[in-house]
């Protein structure tokens, strides 16, 4: 009696009993989950690959520069730069203290200038001339006090000129050889002969 019913019906029923459908649902769900995983990997594999190409072009090119560095590098003509630098540095440095006792020098030089101007200032005509009377003992065979104080101030750099008509001195200019500049001073008598010493020392 069993041969003679249908060998498919027979097998279709002896399966739907086993109940395979759950079994065949999660076959395929874990073959999506092997085909995804396999997509991944390749993909992940392909971006390591170039990335790895990069990093080998760009060790490449850091090799061949590294190479052509060391073969134009010439330690002694290094050696040599450095010592001319040196020698160049110790140059520069010397004449720069040099120069450093040369202001020095002009600064006291002109301080004691300054002192000696102050001084002619104080004494006035009268007091140049006697102090030109006791040191030669002739007062008319050298020069006088107003003399020897436009020569101090030409030496300061400034040179004093006087009115045509009255004959005094009312103007004065002022050269600056450190600055490049000019002042041209007109001498008032209402200001005292003290304020104008401090203004030219200032300007100076």
């Amino acid at each position: 009696m069993l041969l003679d019913e249908d060998p498919a019906a027979l097998i279709a029923q002896c399966t739907k009993n086993f109940k395979s459908d759950p079994d065949h649902s999660s076959l395929l769900r874990i073959s999506d989950s092997l085909t995804t995983l396999s997509q991944f990997r390749t993909h992940h594999l392909d971006s390591l690959q170039s990335t790895l190409s990069k990093l080998s072009r760009t060790h490449q090119t850091l090799s061949s520069t590294h190479a052509l560095t060391l073969s134009q590098h010439n330690p002694t003509n290094h050696a040599s730069e450095i010592l001319r630098l040196d020698t160049e540095k110790f140059r520069i440095a010397k004449q720069a203290s040099d120069l450093e006792i040369e202001g020095e020098r002009l600064a006291a030089e002109l301080g004691r200038l300054g002192g000696v101007l102050g001084e002619l200032e104080e004494e006035g005509v009268e007091g140049g001339a006697e102090r030109e009377r006791m040191a030669t003992g002739n007062a008319g065979e050298n020069e006088d006090a107003t003399v020897l104080k436009l020569k101090v101030y030409r030496t300061l750099g400034i040179d004093v000129e006087a009115d045509t008509t009255t004959g005094q001195y009312n103007k004065a200019v002022i050269r600056n050889a450190a600055k490049g500049d000019v002042h041209v001073v007109n001498i008032d008598p209402k200001f005292s002969r003290h304020f104008y010493t401090n203004y030219f020392w200032r300007t100076m």
